[in-house]
């Protein structure tokens, strides 16, 4: 696992060495670039059972269209004093069409999966492998706002450390682009998991690019409605 990872970011390294200056526009999710983005993230701020830590991204773009995700937690858990490693994800994006229409830019199938390598026992992982496989459409609405809605089914096997039961169902989102400069840009996102009971949360993701091309700064509020859980993170991505 940590070959892997370290492999990634050698690609990385290697690729801003050769490649040549590209604009980056990062408020369209289907535009695809390398870059690794590392957050600090604190979940539950205002529970005496928190967790903080931080979180490593990195993304891999093989070609325009093909793009490997590698996202690591390393969390600590103030109710049970553990830190570590949490559930890791990995996930595979492939842009099939691009500009069908002046409407419909995208249409981007992926795979996701979230390994359950974080220890449960000490609250850090969830027990269970996540595997999901879906589509996202990228569709412009006005030179500032763009919609990027998702589908996706999702397979969630059976806790290996508690009683539970494997679950199916979907994934259904709808990712909103709202574009203030062309350095500054939001994301919101609704979302919803209809599995065994629904689970509703959302994303809230402000971005800067504090230096085009290269360096944007986020800002985050990643809330799990259904189960009253509150994330922040903030954080850098640099562009390679």
């Amino acid at each position: 696992m940590k070959k892997a990872i370290l492999t990634l970011i050698v690609f990385a390294s290697f690729n801003s060495l050769i490649a040549q200056e590209t604009e980056v526009d990062a408020s369209k999710p289907t535009n695809l670039y390398t870059q690794i983005n590392t957050l600090l993230e604190h979940q539950n701020p205002e529970s005496r059972d928190n967790i903080y830590g931080t979180r490593l991204n990195i993304q891999y773009t093989f070609n325009p269209d093909n793009l490997l995700l590698v996202e690591l937690p390393i969390l600590y858990n103030s109710a049970t004093e553990k830190f570590g490693l949490s559930d890791m994800r990995m996930r595979y994006f492939y842009a099939a069409r691009r500009n069908l229409t002046k409407a419909i830019i995208a249409i981007a199938p992926f795979v996701d999966v979230t390994l359950p390598i974080g220890k449960f026992e000490d609250g850090l992982g969830s027990s269970s492998w996540t595997l999901s496989a879906g589509t996202v459409i990228g569709i412009i609405l006005t030179q500032k706002i763009a919609l990027f809605p998702g589908v996706g089914y999702v397979h969630v096997t059976e806790p290996e450390d508690f009683d539970g039961k494997a679950q199916n169902g979907i994934n259904i989102q709808t990712n909103m682009s709202i574009s203030f400069s062309q350095r500054a840009f939001v994301f919101i996102n609704p979302i919803v998991n209809i599995l065994d009971e629904m689970l509703w949360s959302g994303e809230f993701n402000f971005n800067y690019m504090a230096k085009p091309n290269k360096l944007k700064l986020n800002l985050g509020y990643f809330p799990l409605f259904t189960q009253d859980v509150h994330t922040l993170r903030s954080g850098a991505t640099f562009y390679f």
